[in-house]
């Protein structure tokens, strides 16, 4: 059970990063975004058992080592992200960056440093009070990943006043996956405190994620945290998403109506149409098409059908009476229109609407 659900969130984590990453190499923008999911995916993929026994037989333990490394890039990436979003991305950039590499590199040399590390799930608990490093290493881990988790809430909880609609649902479920990483942190730090007194600490082995109260916090928190980031990165991206597949489809749309009026009128194309994002080629696009309407003679209240029938029974040679200009409409019922009349053309052209 416990594999099912490390391994399905990471792969979901892992899923939601290599889209957003492949998304902005296209517009240049959300790559600490992209790098924080793919980081959180693999710490998960790491973590889960049948991994860790793998990762052992090159390393005693070394699957505990990566996803620890991984998850505290991602509390890096995430932290930048939310930052980014609040309109704070460059304030304590530098710091954040220097603690991150400070607390790489003692993970990386406590590890190391241990000897008799255990083959198999890296549980540390009967460690702690023969393994002073481990001590060093746990307290590091702890320490940098509650400071992180501290900071992201507190930018969400600043930045979600100001906000609205999917930003804000976004921001409370970071500030709620706040709220379990700090439950997580604090079991962790109970748990080891404990390790340390104890005089014979046993493996805290848990046979699912919520079966006690300490599994919870160990196990099942960490879980719904990283759920919950991955939604609340993605949520705000929603509306976006949707506008972009519209103007997508409109695009398509307009491309035959488009191209007869860019070929009758050639002195109406403006620019190269790949255009540096689809919003701007959807602009020019349609800047040229509502040109050559006018040029066409097509009035604003000419309904779509009739509009349509006159661009593509447009004589060869253009008349020698100048159009009307008609007036500028909102950018909403300008699209509606063009749609409209496009569907039409592609009718009367015989090729399959949109």
């Amino acid at each position: 059970m416990i594999d099912i659900l490390f391994v399905g969130v990471g792969l979901f984590a892992l899923f939601v990063g290599i889209w957003r990453a492949v998304r902005a190499r296209r517009t240049g923008a959300g790559a600490g975004l992209a790098v924080s999911l793919i980081a959180l995916g693999a710490a998960f993929c790491f973590l889960s058992n049948r991994a860790q026994q793998f990762e052992s037989e090159i390393y005693p333990s070394l699957g505990r080592l990566l996803s620890n490394l991984a998850t505290m890039v991602a509390a890096y990436g995430i932290g930048l992200t939310v930052a980014e979003i609040s309109g704070t991305r460059d304030r304590g950039r530098r710091t954040r960056l220097v603690a991150l590499g400070v607390a790489l590199t003692v993970l990386v040399v406590t590890f190391f440093s241990t000897p008799d590390l255990p083959r198999g799930i890296g549980v540390f608990d009967e460690l702690y009070r023969t393994h002073p490093t481990l001590v060093v290493y746990v307290f590091t881990y702890t320490v940098y990943l509650g400071l992180a988790v501290i900071d992201i809430g507190i930018v969400a909880a600043v930045t979600i006043r100001a906000s609205g609609g999917a930003l804000r649902a976004g921001l409370a479920l970071l500030l709620l996956a706040s709220a379990f990483a700090v439950a997580y942190l604090a079991g962790k730090v109970v748990g080891t405190v404990r390790a340390l007194q104890a005089d014979h600490p046993a493996k805290a082995l848990c046979r699912g994620p919520f079966s006690t109260l300490p599994c919870a916090l160990d196990v099942g928190f960490p879980a719904i945290s990283v759920l919950l980031i991955v939604l609340g990165l993605t949520i705000p991206a929603v509306p976006g998403l949707v506008a972009a597949r519209r103007d997508a489809r409109t695009l398509r749309l307009l491309r035959p109506l488009r191209g007869h009026l860019t070929r009758r009128f050639p002195e109406i194309a403006r620019i190269d149409p790949a255009g540096p994002s689809r919003r701007e080629r959807l602009l020019t696009a349609m800047s040229e098409t509502n040109d050559g309407l006018i040029l066409a003679g097509v009035t604003p209240d000419q309904p779509p059908s009739a509009a349509a029938r006159l661009v593509r029974d447009l004589p060869d040679e253009p008349a020698e009476t100048p159009p009307p200009v008609a007036p500028a409409e909102p950018f909403a019922a300008d699209v509606a229109r063009l749609r409209a009349i496009a569907r039409e053309y592609r009718t009367l052209e015989g090729t399959p609407a949109e």
